[in-house]
């Protein structure tokens, strides 16, 4: 497969090197940078067709976002709201392709779904043509202020990850340049997904509450969280899987233990204070092992408390879908006394808020 980033614009391109550097390999810069000078000119066009043709912000029905920190069952979640049939989420050609969604990703859409690869990189999740996406991937493409650049230029790990999760370092002008590119995506997406309202799912997102708010006012949110050991040993595996596949630099400095640990305290703190003055009506929190042992249930508690139409109508669906992944085998990692210590010392609140407790050790 191509990179992710050969689905971005030049500009984003220019910037995002310009602060990081070159990628270490010459193929890589070759390969990345000629997607993007060779989809210039088509890009462009449809960026100036589409732009007069797609609704606006007001026009769209709220969205409902999908918080929590990455690993703590977001994806579940999501594959499983979206079996309903009415959503408009992210479709993989999203992804790679935000700025060619009605042009060059439609018109070789056969071939970029035979070249997806059988599953995500960090886990067993198979991705098929209609596998529900995050949207970050798409937003990297769009602009220099994302997570991903993070991943994907590991000399700036730093920079980049705090620069896309919580804006640091950027100034107003591409913090508004950010809002810019994403309501772009999200109404072509609205559009795309034939304007049926948008479900968003997203982790950055969580550290961003009170943006979204602002930019959505009644938008609807969903949190899910789960047990901090259990993401912290996760989340080892999501980082060194996700190096090895997408960076294009040197990654062997970057402290992941200390990347997990003060990213999931900074972000849940933020969420934590957005959070302090939402409605029930608008905001719903659920638990990672409620939905793993009472999926049914837990969609139904979310329809009722965010008052969404449809569950009734779309529960024979979810059956369904919960049916056809109950064989599915989950990543087992295992933890050593070592590790949650790390865990206890710096993430200790969250475990005492949401009453988790300590698995029994594994072998690291």
């Amino acid at each position: 497969m191509a990179h992710p980033l050969s689905g971005a614009n030049l500009g984003t391109l220019a910037t995002v090197i310009g602060r990081s550097g070159m990628p270490s390999n010459p193929i890589d810069s070759l390969a990345i940078g000629g997607a993007a000078i060779g989809r210039w000119p088509i890009s462009t066009a449809e960026k100036l067709i589409m732009e007069s043709r797609i609704p606006s912000l007001d026009e769209m029905p709220p969205p409902v976002f999908i918080l929590g920190h990455w690993r703590s069952g977001t994806t579940h979640l999501y594959n499983v709201m979206c079996q309903s049939g009415e959503w408009g989420y992210v479709p993989p050609v999203a992804t790679g392709l935000p700025w060619d969604l009605f042009g060059i990703a439609k018109a070789f859409q056969p071939m970029l779904e035979k070249a997806l690869p059988e599953h995500r990189y960090i886990d067993n999740i198979p991705v098929t043509p209609t596998s529900p996406q995050e949207d970050e991937i798409a937003i990297a493409n769009m602009s220099d202020v994302s997570f991903y650049h993070g991943i994907y230029f590991p000399r700036a790990f730093k920079e980049n990850v705090e620069r896309g999760l919580f804006f640091e370092g950027c100034s107003n002008a591409e913090i508004r340049g950010w809002r810019k590119q994403f309501s772009y995506f999200l109404r072509k997406l609205y559009l795309h997904q034939e304007r049926r309202p948008l479900l968003i799912k997203n982790p950055v997102y969580t550290g961003r509450f009170a943006m979204l708010r602002e930019m959505f006012p009644t938008a609807k949110f969903i949190h899910i969280h789960r047990n901090p050991y259990d993401v912290f040993v996760s989340m080892r595996n999501f980082y060194k899987k996700l190096f090895k596949e997408l960076a294009l630099q040197s990654y062997d400095h970057v402290d992941i233990d200390e990347t997990i640990l003060s990213v999931y305290d900074r972000v849940m703190r933020a969420y934590e204070k957005d959070a302090e003055e939402v409605s029930e009506e608008q905001l719903v929190e659920l638990r990672y092992d409620e939905l793993d042992t009472a999926p049914i249930d837990s969609i139904e508690k979310i329809y009722n408390a965010l008052d969404l139409p449809g569950f009734s109508a779309a529960k024979p669906h979810f059956e369904n879908y919960l049916a056809s992944v109950s064989t599915f085998k989950k990543n087992d990692f295992g933890y050593s006394d070592e590790a949650a210590a790390k865990v206890e010392a710096r993430l200790g609140y969250f475990i005492e808020k949401w009453g988790y407790e300590r698995p029994g050790p594994k072998a690291d």
